[in-house]
């Protein structure tokens, strides 16, 4: 039974991540370049830094269950980030012989989710 509950609540926090992921893409945050996939960034660096964030947070400040955990990182960040998505949009973008955006895309989307994991978890060690 205890099996079940984790998947239950890995599934709802994977529901929540995949419904917060459409309406960012459905935001008006898509349609503000017109190249550049802003919205899979902008999900992929906040989900960065709340991966940090809550590693951090919730394995070494609070005291939380271990569904709440899964629910939350695997379940919610694990459908809300895109990184299967990121991928298909560099694909596109180097089919569409966009190659200095798809540069510049990857260089920005790694270097700057990293920075989200960096600074996730050095704001969740200052509470």
């Amino acid at each position: 039974m205890e099996f079940v509950v984790k998947i239950v609540s890995v599934a709802v926090g994977g529901a929540c991540g995949a419904v917060a992921r459409y309406l960012i893409n459905v935001s008006p945050l898509a349609a503000i370049f017109a190249k550049f996939p802003l919205p899979t960034f902008f999900i992929n660096v906040v989900g960065s830094f709340l991966v940090g964030f809550l590693v951090v947070l919730l394995a070494d400040k609070l005291i939380v269950s271990e569904n709440l955990r899964l629910a939350l990182i695997v379940g919610f960040l694990g459908a809300f980030t895109t990184f299967s998505t990121f991928e298909l949009e560099l694909f596109e973008l180097s089919k569409e012989r966009e190659y200095v955006i798809a540069l510049i895309y990857l260089i920005v989307s790694i270097l700057i989710g990293f920075v989200g994991i960096i600074s996730g978890v050095m704001l969740a060690k200052r509470l």
